[in-house]
This record gives C-alpha cells, structure tokens and sequence, in this order.
C-alpha cells in the first residue's frame, strides 16, 4: 500500500512578477482595500514574495514555492540593483555617500549602511508613467541614480536617498542576482524553471 512518503514530491514552481504602484508584497491584506499579489494571477498554494517592495515601490519582484530558494535569495550574497527617481539633480558628491555608506535610521536606531555601488543614470530609464502622477515638472527638476545592495533594511534605498538630500519619488528594483526586469510590463507575471543567482 502507498503511503504519503511513497508519493512523488511536486515540483516546485517559480516566478517573475513586475510588481506595480499600489500593491503589496503578500497575498492577504489587513485592509479590503488594499492590493494584494493574488489579484494579479493565480498562483499555486505556499507561493511566497522572496523579500518585498513597499506599497509605493514598483519592479521586479520573485515568487517561490520554494522555502529554501526564498533563503537563498533573501542572503547577503544576492545583489538587488534599485532605479531611484529623486527630487532634484543628484550630485556627485551625494552619490559618492551613497557608495561609502550613509546613517539611516531602523526602528528608531541609527544604522550605517554597507558600502555599495551607485551611479546617476544620465538619461531617464524608459519605464512607462506611473499609475499615479510623481508630480508637476514645475516643481523642478528630477534625477535618476542606480543603487545596488546586498543588504535589504526597511525603506532603505528611500532612507538612503533622503538622507544625502535627495529624496525618492519614485523607485523600481530592475535587477535581483542575474534575474533582469527588462521589458516585462507591469503586473505582468512570467513563471521560470529557475532563479539565476550567483555560485
């Protein structure tokens, strides 16, 4: 007679999500109101977000089902590239504090963060309009810089930016590991037979 441990186990299934303005990284929220991931397609039960984007942050986002794959991902040796639009015309110097590594504040404790990379992007990246306004141009000029962390606090890249003067108005993470935005659209979900990471 066959037992549950005679049963082949299921395959694990993994996906690519471009996660849009005004959703959460979950699957139930508190608030009925609120936007949740399962609104975008129909994943399979114990799918989870591997680390999460805040209700105002857009971009790449992977889905597992996978516990282990979701530890690996979430470590310190995984890199997460971040485009920030800020408000005004970011600096050199404001982007060399980036790198060295600025103090933020986590749960009202004052952390320095890594050092890290970073560089203004010259050109606007060709994201299309945000759901919601950024703002008016006559309020002045935006800037856009590329940050890449292998850490992953509460808000950082938006604390990060904030605290050089430059606050985000507008962020999308476009790169986790090998795994690239590019062109996927937003709330477009696309499942992958793997994750490409680092050795």
């Amino acid at each position: 007679m066959e037992t549950a441990a005679d049963e082949p186990a299921v395959p694990h299934r993994h996906f690519v999500v471009h996660k849009p303005f005004g959703y959460l990284s979950q699957f139930v929220a508190d608030l009925k109101k609120k936007k949740v991931l399962g609104a975008l397609h129909d994943f399979p039960a114990g799918t989870m977000a591997i680390g999460r984007l805040d209700e105002h942050s857009e971009g790449l986002l992977l889905l597992t089902t996978d516990g282990r794959m979701s530890h690996e991902v979430r470590s310190k040796k995984v890199e997460k590239e971040y485009y920030a639009q800020v408000d005004g015309l970011i600096t050199d110097e404001a982007v060399a504090q980036l790198r060295q590594g600025v103090e933020i504040g986590i749960r009202d404790v004052k952390y320095q963060t890594l050092p890290c990379r970073a560089f203004r992007l010259e050109a606007a990246p060709d994201f299309p309009a945000r759901t919601r306004k950024i703002r008016d141009d006559r309020h002045g000029p935006t800037s856009w810089v590329s940050i890449t962390l292998t850490e992953g606090k509460n808000r950082q890249i938006r604390k990060m930016t904030a605290a050089v003067g430059f606050p985000t108005l507008r962020l999308l993470r476009v790169r986790v590991g090998a795994v690239e935005l590019g062109a996927l659209a937003a709330s477009e979900v696309r499942e992958v037979a793997h994750f490409s990471l680092p050795a």
